[in-house]
């Protein structure tokens, strides 16, 4: 059996592992296509929040605190620049962090693409399933926002990191997205998937920037297996992160149905064959899919194997 899986955040990664877990038990080979539209210059390295999130969750080497970064990480460098009056001030590097993005910057600088550099990573941090970027251009989310500066677009990351998404918003916009090509091996992944997954991930800031990406979008739709969602919406609030605040700046209510109304059903345009919900959201109906209800919370690897399993069921 093939999975693909489109994942981005923290909460993509935790799912990631259950994905694993699953295909230990059945055989199946997993590729997760993972957002780039985080990704950021800063300091003059090139970060990839969400892969190294993927990357670092994967081979046990994550904060399981933060749920962010490296475990035990220390900060040297962010108080040597913090000292130097060096901005930004509001997004910080730990030191062992750093190493990575500086491997990635040189191998992207000595011209290899992103999809080669992050299988070079992988390497060390052996993650047991295959790691795609969703393209190797440049593909950034932007926001929209307003404030006594007037309307201007600032990176996602100034807007999640530095306001905390409290600051005035219009919309998002994929900046880079209409340019840009799906990395190689994304759309052959896809195309011969048994099972295509949409991780618990943002739909709005994690998933819409994969689908964003020329022919990923139409290469869901046209898969020759069957496509399952999981909510990353229980009971009307998001599990972790601020998707609500994502959610009602497109206009979408934050709710599982929500959600699964946002992807749509691929028998009428959209993505989804089957969307599962967590157990206190049965009930909740998303017109032309199939809607199961299990037990969502992602407490520990073999729960989110079972999840999986579930997704996997009903597709």
């Amino acid at each position: 059996m093939r999975i693909v899986v489109l994942a981005g955040g923290i909460g993509g990664a935790r799912f990631l592992l259950g994905v694993r877990e699953y295909a230990r038990r059945t055989g199946a080979e997993v590729t997760a296509v993972v957002n780039v539209g985080d990704d950021l210059r800063l300091h003059g390295l090139q970060v990839c929040p969400d892969l190294d999130s993927v990357m670092y969750t994967l081979g046990g080497g994550a904060d399981p605190e933060r749920g962010w970064g490296r475990v035990d990480e220390t900060w040297t460098i962010r108080g040597e620049l913090a000292a130097y009056g060096v901005e930004p001030s509001w997004f910080g590097l730990g030191d062992k962090d750093i190493a990575t993005h500086l491997v990635r910057t040189t191998m992207l600088n000595a011209g290899y693409p992103l999809s080669i550099v992050t299988e070079a990573l992988a390497t060390r941090w052996e993650p047991g399933v295959r790691l795609l970027p969703a393209t190797d251009d440049r593909l950034e989310t932007h926001a929209v926002v307003t404030d006594d500066q007037g309307t201007r677009a600032i990176h996602f990351q100034e807007w999640w990191v530095r306001h905390r998404a409290e600051i005035p918003t219009d919309r998002f916009v994929f900046v880079g997205a209409d340019a840009a090509k799906p990395a190689p091996g994304v759309l052959d992944a896809i195309g011969s998937a048994d099972v295509v997954l949409l991780a618990p991930s943002n739909p709005v800031v994690s998933v819409a920037p994969i689908l964003a990406v020329p022919g990923i979008r139409e290469a869901v739709v046209a898969a020759p297996g069957r496509v399952a969602g999981v909510s990353p919406i229980i009971g009307g609030a998001p599990v972790r992160g601020m998707a609500d605040r994502c959610l009602a700046v497109i206009g979408v209510e934050c709710s599982a149905a929500g959600v699964g109304g946002l992807y749509g059903a691929r028998a009428e345009g959209g993505l989804l064959d089957t969307w599962l919900v967590d157990s206190t959201d049965a009930g909740a109906a998303v017109p032309g899919v199939d809607v199961r209800a299990v037990p969502l919370r992602m407490v520990d690897e073999a729960a989110t194997a079972a999840m999986v399993a579930a997704a996997v069921e009903a597709a």
